[in-house]
């Protein structure tokens, strides 16, 4: 049986990344976007890396661009701004897309393990997925669900 600790991902660096490097730990993984209403999250998102980093928790960034054209960068753009406007430390990953015929296995997985309100497809950008320690998707976020009110959630599995 297939699960998360099973995908490999590229870094914003071009390194490939076994997502077995972070088994353990609680994860909260997001589909992300430069350019967008919800960005600011960012923050929120790195607050939780701080608070959390050091009880096993990790975010895990996925920017996306098949949302408003709203990633329209290449890597190394992605990486300063992520750095110059929020000051991110939690790994962030290659733009990959989260829907339809190329999305990545990563997703396709993520997006069959738990249905949104209105079906499996990620509705925009900030969408978040919730991985207990073993590595099961326990929760899925709508991009409305600002980071600081995840506490609880994540919380519970530390």
């Amino acid at each position: 049986m297939t699960g998360i600790y099973d995908f490999t991902a590229t870094s914003l660096a071009g390194d490939d990344v076994p997502l077995k490097r972070f088994e353990g730990q609680v994860l909260l993984i997001v589909n992300t976007a430069s350019a967008c209403g919800f960005t600011p999250q960012y923050r929120g998102l790195e607050a939780l890396q701080k608070q959390y980093g050091p009880r096993g928790f990790s975010v895990l960034g996925f920017p996306c661009n098949q949302f408003g054209g709203q990633e329209p960068g290449d890597a190394s753009q992605i990486a300063q701004f992520c750095e110059l406007n929020y000051a991110i430390s939690f790994p962030m990953f290659a733009k990959i897309d989260v829907n339809g015929g190329h999305a990545h296995p990563l997703y396709q997985y993520l997006r069959s393990e738990k249905s949104g309100l209105l079906g499996s497809s990620i509705k925009w950008n900030f969408t978040k997925f919730l991985i207990d320690r073993s590595g099961k998707v326990v929760g899925r976020f709508a991009p409305t669900a600002t980071p600081e009110g995840l506490k609880k959630e994540i919380e519970a599995l530390l």
